[in-house]
């Protein structure tokens, strides 16, 4: 896994990167067949042994005292040719395996955010959260982000370093999930073959971020998969060791936990499709091309057809975006993290938003068709997101008069009308659940609570443009001629999204980019939005900022098990 040290909240930002075939080939590289061909470094060259240890050696080693540092690099060194193995090439240099404790982690990881800059993310990413419902109005997304990545990180790669760090607990021994190393060892041969430094892994948008990671931490957690396959059977391998959290931890935001999980659960199942497609070669191709939306590993389609979207920034009365964040003053929020939206209102809320009860709902993210041996799977895919095309969160201010006051205009596309319905349907129903009084302007109120504030919401066709502001006013204010009247879905469209689906799946080829020109505008005249154009100014890492750390979750999700209320 990749270390970063994040600007965008006060802890390390932790990108798993993963590499392509940029590098050396190696599928002709010799396979060690048996011990007797791993003797000494010379060796090396083989796939599967290293520094004289055959993947399938069994080890004089327990860890009920904890490993010395010798038994951690005798075991290092056998999961370097288990991944060897696994993975069908070879390391080409040593990787260094080191432990920092708990404390010293999350000491590194807190941040000073007495800069101006740092405050301003820190408000633009905010509004982010606030427009995902996720965080409220009276908390902090980098606290809540910074306590999610302080108590779950067992482990990463640093590309810049070229090692592996071990999270150890205080007055604890050291004891290893080799499950994990090998994870982590998986990164690092990815880093040997390409850089892991490139800004080509790095997404410029939180969706884009998690794409990336879809890929990257996709074949970390493949590996660990096949790894976890030839235990017993073929292999021996060190017990897991027990869970280290404590019933006193902090309490996790699972609306944060469950978005940065999106890579690591669906990623397996993408690179799964790709090798039935063409092997290791499909996947390195994606190494070298990485995702660029989570819808794409969500659907395991890298066709998945999205539209840009050029935005008017038509905002009065004192109102400004932040130009030095995101791109342009903009987020993706992306496909993953609006499904989450609707799941943690039900789970945190009690709201019954993606299915007609609470319980439905929420189950319909924590059983999912698919599992995983090493973790937990989720589900990311439903109706009243699966057809998402694109979106632009843009988070304004307003400090006029000496006092500030926050909101945000969210321009969503959709690849249908009744995609945009289905999606609007649920938001009006997620937002139901927060008491809101229906204007005579159309604009609803929430009086109280954790999202309280104004809401203008708008269908057009293919698009959902969302308004935000602390009273009603400011929603016209955000956006002028803001049309809060709800059309109709003729039953022409409603036969036709009929016809469109397959197997509960929508078609993205029906209505695409292509179809329609490879943008859409909110306004007639608004110019179009490229990448060239649209590079991110900030020298913060947009919307989460921290994605993704190679985590071990037995807590969390035991947590999360525990709060799974029917």
């Amino acid at each position: 896994m990749r270390r970063v040290l994040t600007l965008s909240v006060t802890a390390a930002v932790f990108v798993l990167l993963v590499a392509g075939a940029g590098g050396a080939a190696a599928a002709d590289a010799p396979v060690a067949e048996t011990a007797a061909e791993c003797e000494t470094e010379a060796d090396n060259e083989l796939v599967g042994c290293w520094n004289g240890v055959y993947h399938a050696e069994t080890l004089d080693i327990t860890q009920e005292d904890g490993l010395t540092e010798a038994e951690l690099e005798t075991l290092t060194h056998r999961s370097m040719a288990r991944v060897e193995y696994l993975r069908e090439r070879p390391f080409e240099t040593d990787v260094p395996v080191e432990t920092v404790s708990r404390e010293q982690f999350q000491s590194d990881g807190t941040g000073n955010a007495s800069s101006q800059n740092r405050t301003e993310f820190q408000r633009w990413n905010d509004q982010v959260w606030k427009a995902l419902f996720v965080v409220g109005e009276d908390d902090s997304a980098a606290q809540a982000i910074d306590t999610v990545f302080g108590g779950s990180v067992s482990g990463f790669y640093s590309p810049a370093d070229d090692r592996i760090v071990l999270v150890v607990g205080e007055n604890e021994t050291l004891r290893v999930s080799e499950s994990t190393l090998v994870h982590e060892l998986d990164h690092a041969m990815q880093d040997q073959y390409h850089d892991l430094t490139g800004s080509q892994y790095v997404g410029a948008t939180q969706d884009a971020d998690l794409a990336v990671d879809g890929i990257v931490e996709g074949e970390a957690v493949y590996i660990e998969e096949r790894y976890t396959d030839r235990c017993g059977a073929n292999w021996s391998c060190l017990a897991e060791p027990e869970s280290s959290g404590s019933a006193d931890q902090p309490e996790f935001n699972f609306g944060i936990l469950q978005t940065i999980l999106q890579p690591y659960s669906d990623g397996p199942f993408y690179v799964e499709t790709l090798l039935a497609d063409d092997g290791w070669d499909a996947v390195n191709e994606s190494m070298n091309d990485p995702p660029t939306s989570t819808a794409e590993v969500i659907h395991r389609d890298p066709a998945y057809e999205t539209r840009e979207i050029a935005f008017d920034d038509a905002a009065e009365g004192g109102w400004e975006t932040y130009a030095d964040q995101g791109m342009n003053g903009s987020e993706t929020a992306g496909e993953a993290s609006m499904f989450v939206m609707f799941w943690y209102q039900a789970f945190e809320y009690d709201a019954a938003t993606l299915e007609p009860t609470r319980e439905a709902s929420v189950n319909a993210h924590l059983d999912p068709d698919d599992e995983l041996e090493t973790r937990a799977a989720y589900n990311y895919a439903h109706p009243a997101t699966a057809g998402w095309a694109g979106d632009r969160l843009y988070p304004y201010r307003n400090d006029a008069n000496g006092t500030e006051r926050d909101g945000y205009v969210w321009v969503t596309e959709w690849q249908t009308p009744q995609d945009a319905a289905a999606f609007e349907e649920t938001y009006l129903t997620m937002l139901a659940s927060h008491d809101p009084v229906h204007r005579d302007d159309g604009v609803r109120d929430v009086a109280t609570g954790d999202f309280r504030g104004s809401y203008g919401i708008e269908r057009n066709g293919t698009r959902v443009t969302i308004v935000h502001a602390p009273e009603p006013a400011g929603v016209f204010e955000l956006r002028p001629g803001l049309d809060l009247e709800t059309p109709e879905t003729t039953d022409t469209e409603a036969n036709a999204t009929d016809a469109e689906e397959t197997d509960g799946e929508p078609d993205t080829d029906q209505t695409t980019a292509a179809d329609n020109g490879s943008e859409t505008s909110d306004t007639d005249d608004a110019a179009p939005t490229t990448g060239s154009d649209d590079e991110s100014t900030a020298a913060e890492t947009p919307g989460l900022g921290v994605l993704s750390a190679v985590v071990a979750l037995l807590a969390a999700t035991g947590l999360l098990a525990r709060r799974r209320r029917p």
